[in-house]
């Protein structure tokens, strides 16, 4: 299996291609802000040919990139409804204005082919299984991409913000709601074993293992509440 990511634009979002070789179709995951320049190099790099871009959620830095890539390649987008809104209103999905220097470097609208995500679907792309979760907490259409393990090749998971190396997505914007981030926290990710590599919308992988023996928040979800946790400030 390949997997390519790259962390893109203002907000260093990772953008994944993900393919089962070299040389084959692939599913781009979250082209964000200043995204469409590394995907086409990444394409290039390993002759991948995409078939569909698949979005965690609906914050601008993980969908600026969603029009002029799938466009460029006559591919579908796919999102969970609640969250579908954001592509053409980003400053709504924000609760504040983005700024009118970084707004003329993005591209604000659906694709032309949009399709809908929901809780439990399995997603045949390229090859490849996905099994969708949502995981409301960070937005209310937030969800998870896990991919089964196979051979030597160990399961994983795209995390989105859901779940990030020592940390979560912030809860502060319109749809967060922290008392969802734990339930999703609960329901999604310790269920996973700990052998699980995460990929997550920002910052380095990690293991869910690591995250269950180290990461405040997974641990106050498995024990019960804690104390002293920070408050989670990464992603949009």
């Amino acid at each position: 299996m390949l997997i390519a990511g790259f962390p893109a634009g203002a907000w260093g979002t990772n953008c994944y291609l993900v393919a089962p070789a070299a040389g084959e179709e692939c599913v781009i995951i979250d082209p964000g802000h200043q995204a469409a320049q590394g995907v086409e190099e990444t394409l290039r790099k390993h002759r991948l040919k995409p078939v569909a871009v698949v979005l965690s959620h609906g914050h601008i830095d993980h969908v600026a990139s969603v029009v002029p890539v799938c466009g460029a390649h006559d591919v579908p987008a796919w999102i969970h409804p609640e969250d579908r809104y954001m592509m053409s209103d980003p400053e709504k999905a924000l609760g504040r204005s983005i700024g009118m220097p970084l707004m003329g470097e993005l591209t604000v609208g659906e694709p032309d082919d949009v399709k809908e995500l929901t809780d439990g679907a399995g997603l045949s792309l390229a090859g490849l299984e996905f099994s969708v979760a949502h995981a409301p907490g960070h937005t209310k259409g937030s969800v998870t991409f896990r991919m089964p393990e196979a051979a030597d090749v160990p399961s994983v998971f795209f995390s989105g913000d859901l779940l990030f190396a020592g940390s979560i997505g912030r809860t502060d914007l319109p749809g967060g709601d922290m008392d969802d981030m734990l339930a999703s926290l609960a329901r999604v990710c310790l269920p996973l074993d700990d052998s699980t590599v995460v990929l997550s919308g920002h910052g380095p992988q990690t293991t869910i293992g690591r995250e269950r023996a180290t990461n405040p928040y997974l641990r106050e979800v498995a024990s019960g509440p804690g104390s002293g946790r920070p408050a989670p400030r990464r992603g949009m």
